[in-house]
């Protein structure tokens, strides 16, 4: 006859969640450890940003470039260089740098969304 302090004890609970090694290394793991496809994403981040701020600073030099321009050929109407100067330009300023805001937050948004494997 079986011992009984050799009896088998069935013990029953949830599950363990087990962390599997992933067979592939995530976007984090690569630009934490400073690998080159780590550098391509960190780079590729940059040139979204630097392509944002290119066109922001295009869109500026064609809407303020002119204006030098257009006052030399009108040198008696400095009221006209005030109005435009103080008024006109403000609005498409902000406009431009409210652009500029979203597109660089959207850029920043993306990389952490392909960073985080969301």
């Amino acid at each position: 006859m079986p011992d009984p302090a050799e009896r088998r004890v069935v013990v029953t609970g949830v599950p363990r969640q087990t962390r599997r090694a992933s067979a592939y290394y995530r976007p984090r793991t690569e630009i934490d450890e400073q690998t080159a496809l780590g550098h391509t994403y960190v780079r590729s981040l940059m040139r979204s940003q630097l392509r944002a701020g290119l066109v922001g600073f295009a869109v500026l030099v064609l809407l303020v470039g002119p204006l030098p321009l257009l006052f030399a050929a009108m040198p008696d109407a400095h009221r006209l260089e005030w109005g435009v100067l103080g008024f006109c330009l403000y609005a498409p300023l902000v406009l431009l740098a409210l652009w500029y805001v979203r597109r660089a937050e959207r850029n920043e948004r993306d990389f952490v969304r392909l960073v985080e494997d969301r």
